[in-house]
């Protein structure tokens, strides 16, 4: 992914298309896409739907951005006023591009972005943290990611009591997450499901 300055571009190396951050601090700001084959960024119809239903809650919180690729959600939670954005990204080129362009973001925003290159699962498994407050999860499609992604979030103790989950897959995927999380919101969008949950508290299972 990449992004444009104020007065020149940066990340245009091995960079293929344009994202656009579509709110925030940086919003209308062109952000320099990867070439990579299947790297699909959330489409701005369901990162608008996404925004809207998170609007009162990123500000100042830390938000993990599992299978980044583009950076498209991680990047638009920044620009929205989240604190702390880390986003993990296994393709080297792809993560070089996200680097460069967390590095001249994080000037213009109130937060902070990092980027890991790294295998998400084996991120998740050896991530030593405080939990995530917001977790985008949005692995490639019929890859069998999505299911493991969200055990090990909740086994590695990555969430809390209230942290909200953001789960985009391929419509037809079985739906297989934590009994303790809560379905909040839920929209098809083509061939693309997107759920929003509530981790519960053990308590307040019913």
């Amino acid at each position: 992914m990449g992004r444009t300055s104020n007065k020149q571009k940066s990340g245009s190396r091995g960079a293929a298309g344009q994202l656009r951050i579509i709110g925030g601090r940086l919003r209308g700001r062109k952000l320099a896409v990867a070439d990579l084959p299947g790297l699909r960024p959330t489409t701005d119809r369901v990162r608008e739907t996404l925004f809207n239903w998170l609007q009162f809650e990123l500000p100042q919180r830390r938000c993990l951005d599992l299978f980044a690729g583009t950076g498209a959600l991680g990047l638009e939670a920044l620009s929205r006023g989240a604190s702390e954005v880390t986003l993990i990204e296994r393709n080297a080129t792809a993560a070089a591009l996200l680097t460069e362009h967390t590095r001249a973001l994080n000037d213009q925003c109130h937060g902070s972005a990092t980027v890991a290159q790294a295998d998400a699962l084996q991120w998740l498994t050896q991530a030593k943290m405080p939990p995530f407050d917001i977790v985008f999860v949005d692995p490639p499609f019929h890859s069998d990611l999505a299911a493991p992604a969200c055990a090990l979030l909740q086994q590695q103790q990555l969430i809390h009591s209230g942290s909200l989950i953001y789960l985009e897959t391929e419509k037809e995927w079985p739906l297989k997450v934590p009994e303790n999380w809560r379905l909040e919101r839920e929209k098809l969008a083509g061939q693309v499901c997107y759920r929003l949950f509530t981790v519960a508290a053990e308590e307040d299972l019913t």
